[in-house]
């Protein structure tokens, strides 16, 4: 989603074996707990799509999804998979007021923190008043790159309440845990919710 040509070459390069891998039960029970609190039939920005699976899951519960994703060739796989993407990045998040929902499941991990705050006033400005923001993250410090070339920024719990509060949004909700991604590294993750 975000512009980093290392980042999204890593990922058309692994299409395949982003495909093999299983959504963690944590975060299959976050996609179940999102839905049942966004408003029945709304519109969801599902923000870094990847092949789409998720947005499926939203589209067979009755919501109206607007799929982006910066890497083509996720978009590719997620028009098979049935889900209208389109190629876009955060920078292209400008709606105001549309969406019931927004579901960045680690995709808002590759943006810069400088651009952070501005990416989450984006999304505030995007939701509907009360829309509900999901946010996974990775936990840690600063900004690196994984085994595969894959750009990430890290935060801590509180630098997330934080950010989220500055963007407007509220009643935040927090859930950690581990797992292992892409590269096969076990990492500690934050799954969040909140408020516009």
């Amino acid at each position: 989603m975000s512009g980093d040509r290392q980042t999204l070459e890593a990922y058309a390069a692994r299409v395949s074996d982003y495909s093999a891998m299983s959504m963690e039960e944590s975060h299959a029970q976050a996609l179940t707990g999102f839905m049942a609190d966004v408003r029945p039939g709304g519109h969801i920005l599902d923000l870094g799509c990847g092949r789409g699976l998720q947005a499926v899951k939203m589209m067979e519960a009755g919501f109206d999804v607007t799929a982006l994703d910066a890497t083509e060739a996720f978009v590719a796989e997620a028009r098979k998979n049935g889900v209208p993407a389109r190629l876009g990045r955060f920078e292209d998040v400008t709606e105001t007021a549309v969406f019931d929902g927004v579901w960045a499941s680690f995709s808002l991990l590759h943006a810069p923190r400088a651009a952070f705050p501005k990416h989450l006033a984006a999304l505030h400005q995007a939701l509907r008043p009360g829309g509900l923001l999901f946010l996974g993250m990775k936990l840690g410090t600063g900004e690196h790159r994984d085994a595969l070339g894959r750009f990430y920024s890290y935060y801590s719990e509180d630098e997330l309440r934080d950010r989220l509060a500055q963007a407007g949004f509220a009643d935040i909700e927090a859930v950690l845990g581990r797992g292992k991604g892409l590269a096969g590294t076990d990492d500690p993750f934050i799954l969040m919710t909140s408020r516009s």
